[in-house]
């Protein structure tokens, strides 16, 4: 059974930083594509920036210049570097792991817990 557990949310003022990790446990046979997501209060979750099991990366275009995504397979871990934070950038951020989870190549989307990013004014 697969379990990905998120850290590194937390307060943080207007033009701050913050870097989010998500460490994935249990019996994994490869990484496919990883995303970091984002739901404010009232709205729907929305995509945030993906990085595919080659190492390609894509973002928002609101988080673009500001966020780094980045991985390491070693570590079964994605981070997520937010600098430049705005208050609009407020909400629960959940990690979306692909991951090769059967002998015979078998896939399955797995979500962290989330964890919870305010930036103030």
């Amino acid at each position: 059974q697969v379990q990905l557990v998120e850290s590194g949310g937390g307060l943080v003022q207007a033009g701050g930083s913050l870097r989010l990790s998500c460490k994935a446990s249990g019996t994994i046979f490869g990484f496919n594509a990883m995303s970091w997501y984002r739901q404010a209060p009232g709205k729907q979750r929305e995509l945030v920036a993906t990085i595919t099991g080659v190492g390609s990366a894509d973002y928002a275009d609101s988080v673009k210049d500001r966020f780094t995504i980045s991985k390491d397979n070693a570590k079964n871990t994605l981070y997520l570097e937010m600098n430049s934070l705005k208050p609009e950038d407020t909400a629960v951020y959940y990690c979306k792991f692909n991951l090769v989870t059967g002998l015979q190549g078998s896939t399955g989307d797995y979500w962290g817990q989330g964890t919870q990013v305010t930036v103030s004014s």
